[in-house]
């Protein structure tokens, strides 16, 4: 039969092994928490790229049936695009005009800008994202595909 352990050996962890381990999850987590809200904030930036995709493809739909693109993105269709001035996790604010107004059949710009108060206004660098359609080519803004448009 196992003897209960003497009065001098008591089993348990001391207050110094408490403390050294919350110490050292204090700063892994202090290394991680930044790197994750990064993460965070490159994941949500497809909210902007599935909205401009869908101005995009309005757009595309519009032009089929009409002489220029449209540049009413919240009215309904036959007048407008039929879309919303939010994206669909309302992260970003959409906004769509002509490139030129003298030409407003051969191009337009859509931007997705981060909504302030939210977690995508602190991703540095990418809170405003662009496409400009011009003469059949797209042009993505700010140009680092690597940091803001995931191809």
């Amino acid at each position: 039969m196992p003897q209960a352990p003497k009065r001098g050996h008591l089993l348990g962890f001391t207050l110094i092994e408490l403390m050294i381990t919350v110490v050292i999850i204090s700063i892994l987590a202090m290394v991680a928490y930044p790197s994750f809200m990064s993460q965070i904030r490159k994941g949500r930036r497809s909210d902007a790229v599935s909205a401009l995709s869908a101005v995009v493809q309005a757009q595309e739909r519009w032009r089929s049936n009409n002489p220029s693109y449209g540049t009413d993105l919240t009215s309904a269709w036959p007048t407008g695009l039929g879309l919303s001035s939010s994206s669909p996790n309302q992260y970003y604010t959409i906004a769509l005009s002509a490139c030129s107004p003298a030409a407003p059949a051969t191009c337009y710009v859509a931007t997705a800008t981060a909504v302030a108060g939210k977690s995508q206004a602190s991703d540095t660098g990418c809170t405003t994202l662009t496409v400009t359609f011009s003469a059949g080519t797209a042009t993505y803004t700010p140009n680092d595909s690597n940091r803001c448009w995931a191809k």
